[in-house]
């Protein structure tokens, strides 16, 4: 008699082969994610925080520069009306100037900048300007006769000449840190005698 080949029973596992198959797509999944450690997450989290400081130091600096040259531009704006004031007076009158410091600045009246009408009375209230900025800048003019061969040497007390400087600066005060010009114009003038 031949042997007959021997036929294996099917059977269904097919618990097993979930289960197996479960395991090995759960470690698959965890390669697959990739996930971080909590050492990565910290150190992702510090590199971040590194960035955004000097991202936010950047910012900083450049709104104390921005600050800083709005400052200049309306100092320059005060000086130049204020050596316009001054140049607009006859030749004899300019020394009516010499000396003059003004804190807050002030228009030809008296009355604060911002607050003026621009003819001697004050503007209405919801018009007058509300920024704190002047009040801690003076205006500060000095008139004084110079050489007439060189202009930008100023003569000894008591010698006169047919030319004036004029010098207006804008002065931050700060009792803390100091005054700071923010603002310097000079101007020679020449007396012209009438025809």
């Amino acid at each position: 008699m031949a042997e007959q080949p021997r036929i294996l029973p099917v059977t269904n596992d097919r618990e097993g082969s979930r289960t197996g198959r479960a395991i090995s797509d759960v470690s698959a999944r965890h390669r697959s994610q990739g996930g971080f450690t909590l050492i990565e997450a910290m150190v992702s989290i510090a590199i971040t925080a590194i960035a955004g400081s000097a991202l936010l130091m950047g910012i900083h600096t450049s709104l104390q520069a921005t600050g800083e040259s709005l400052g200049q531009t309306i100092a320059g704006g005060l000086a130049e009306q204020l050596m316009d004031e001054i140049l607009g007076q006859p030749y004899d009158d300019i020394d009516d100037y010499n000396g003059l410091r003004r804190l807050p600045p002030a228009d030809a009246w008296g009355i604060a900048l911002g607050k003026d009408d621009g003819e001697g009375g004050l503007r209405h209230a919801n018009f007058q300007v509300t920024n704190r900025i002047l009040d801690n800048w003076r205006q500060e003019v000095d008139v004084y006769y110079v050489d007439e061969s060189d202009p930008s040497t100023p003569l000894p007390a008591g010698q006169t000449s047919d030319y004036r400087m004029v010098e207006v600066r804008i002065v931050q005060v700060d009792p803390d840190r100091g005054n700071r010009q923010l603002a310097t114009l000079r101007r020679v003038v020449a007396y012209v005698p009438p025809m």
